[in-house]
C-alpha cells in the first residue's frame, strides 16, 4: 500500500463521516422547523400571541384614556361644586341678613308731585 492509496482511503472515510454528519444535521433541522412541534411552531404561536397582546394593549390604552378624561371632568365638576359650597359657607358665616324693612314714604306736605 502506498501513501496515495492510504490518503484515498482516509479521504473516503472522512467523506462518509461528513455525509453522515450532514444527514443527521438535516434531520435535526427538519424537526426544528416543524410547525407543530418544533421551533417553527413556537415562533408561529409567539407571533400570534404578540398580535393578540398588541390589540389588548391598544384596547387598554383607549380605556385608560377615556377613564382619564372622565376623571378629569369629574374633578372639574367637584372643583366647581366646592367653590359653590365655599361661597355658600361664606354667606352663612356672615350671618343671616334681614331684608331691609320697606316703609312707605309719606308725602311731604307742601310738595307737589305734579309740578
Amino acid at each position: 500500500m502506498t501513501i496515495a492509496q492510504l490518503l484515498q482511503i482516509f479521504l473516503i472515510a472522512f467523506t462518509v463521516g461528513l455525509s453522515g454528519f450532514c444527514f443527521a444535521l438535516a434531520r435535526r433541522l427538519r424537526k426544528l422547523n416543524d410547525l407543530e412541534s418544533g421551533l417553527g411552531g413556537a415562533i408561529a404561536v409567539m407571533t400570534s400571541e404578540i398580535g393578540r397582546l398588541e390589540k389588548a394593549i391598544l384596547l387598554a390604552k383607549a380605556e385608560a384614556t377615556s377613564a382619564t378624561e372622565a376623571l378629569s371632568d369629574e374633578i372639574e365638576r367637584a372643583k366647581e361644586e366646592r367653590a359653590f359650597w365655599m361661597l355658600q359657607q361664606k354667606f352663612a358665616e356672615a350671618g343671616p341678613t334681614r331684608p331691609a324693612r320697606l316703609q312707605r314714604r309719606r308725602r311731604r306736605e307742601g310738595m307737589d308731585c305734579d309740578a
